[in-house]
């Protein structure tokens, strides 16, 4: 039995509106890219099993929107959260300053148990954008703010050409994974409750 368990881990994706946070999920769960820009309408998920250390484990990654006026839909979505992903566009500063907000309005939404170790990791994407030479973030800029924020992990992605996204979703997995309490947080196949084994002829099985 214990084979079959499966932990899942809940990850949010925050960021600003256009950053890149639905084609990052995109690119790692479908592999794909679309040039077409679609705002997400208040939240999204995408799951994809993940294997750490010889272990399988389901990766549920939110999408919230970026617009202030969805922001109000935060709790629900925020809670039970294990791992937080906040993404800036390396070529609008404005996106980068914005994401202490980010950062914050998480910690207000989820109230994590233990907000002071909280996992986080930084994705700075849109690096390919004109071959990198309108990027107005350095990396240097950045993994300032990440150190002085605890020493959250940092990637530079590319989410249209795949560039490093794995490797911060790796990250982001094991991060997410040490948050995880090891008690009873697994997707039984079947929920057994009292009484169901009765139950079944009546063909109601919710």
């Amino acid at each position: 039995m214990a084979s079959r368990r499966r932990v899942l881990l809940k990850v949010i994706i925050l960021g600003d509106s256009g950053v890149g946070k639905t084609s990052l999920m995109n690119q790692f769960v479908n592999r794909k890219f679309s040039n077409q820009y679609k705002a997400t309408i208040g939240a999204d998920f995408l799951t994809k099993e993940v294997q750490i250390d010889d272990r399988l484990f389901t990766l549920q990654i939110w999408d919230t929107a970026g617009q202030e006026r969805f922001q109000s839909l935060g709790v629900a979505f925020y809670r039970g959260a294990d791992c937080c992903v906040l993404v800036n566009d390396v070529n609008v500063m404005k996106s980068f300053e914005n994401l202490n907000n980010w950062r914050e309005e998480f910690l207000i939404q989820a109230s994590p148990s233990d907000p002071e170790n909280f996992p986080f990791v930084v994705l700075g994407n849109k690096t390919d954008v004109d071959g990198g030479k309108s990027r107005v973030v350095s990396e240097k800029k950045a993994k300032a703010w990440c150190a002085s924020k605890g020493n959250i992990p940092y990637f530079e992605t590319s989410a249209k050409e795949g560039f490093n996204v794995d490797a911060a979703f790796e990250c982001i997995a094991k991060n997410a994974l040490k948050n995880e309490p090891e008690e009873e947080v697994y997707l039984p196949d079947t929920i057994d409750v009292a009484g169901a084994r009765q139950q079944r002829s009546t063909g109601c099985e919710c």
